[in-house]
């Protein structure tokens, strides 16, 4: 077994440093995107997301914060993330295949004025792509967290956010940045 030497773990640092600071360059999006989040909560819509592996934990760790709490007590905010419903999730896969696996949950649950949150490292994802699509024909805004160089979702969104980090990880990791952000920003809004 090979040892992973001081210089690997640096450049490892690196990288997610790197990815980070490309944020910088995406202040007005991660505004933006905020704002759509806090007005719709305000005028009594909720937030739904979704994701695939990792940036399904991402999806779960947004919808958690805003239904439980962040940083301060404050009354819950109505938010879902579609990949936590495992009966759901596997009942769709099954009778409609794993594309439809939240575009279905979308056609059921969500209602103009809604917010839908994507994250996709790729932007290549069928059943995001879907949920997007399904997401635009209910009348919802829809803000995708991307990665790379978009993939087929960049520009499919009201509110495309992409970290143009080539590693996975990385993006996964701005993109945890970013969902803080978003929850600093409606936090502050209330």
């Amino acid at each position: 077994m090979q040892n992973f030497s001081e210089k690997q773990i640096k450049s490892c640092i690196e990288n997610s440093v790197q990815a980070i600071t490309l944020l910088f360059e995406k202040i007005d999006l991660i505004k933006n995107a905020g704002e759509m989040i806090s007005h719709a909560l305000k005028s009594g819509n909720k937030i739904l997301t979704a994701g695939n592996g990792g940036s399904a934990a991402e999806a779960l760790h947004l919808s958690e914060e805003l239904i439980g709490r962040y940083k301060y007590d404050r009354k819950s905010l109505a938010a879902l993330s579609l990949s936590a419903d495992c009966t759901a999730l596997t009942c769709i896969a099954n009778d409609y295949g794993f594309e439809s696996i939240y575009s279905r949950q979308i056609e059921g649950l969500g209602q103009e004025g809604d917010v839908f949150i994507a994250f996709s490292t790729s932007g290549n994802s069928e059943n995001i792509i879907k949920a997007v699509k399904a997401a635009k024909d209910a009348n919802m805004k829809v803000i995708s967290l991307l990665g790379k160089d978009g993939g087929q979702l960049n520009g499919m969104g009201d509110c495309d956010i992409v970290v143009p980090a080539k590693n996975t990880e990385n993006v996964q990791e701005a993109h945890q940045v970013i969902l803080h952000i978003l929850l600093e920003i409606v936090e502050a809004g209330l």
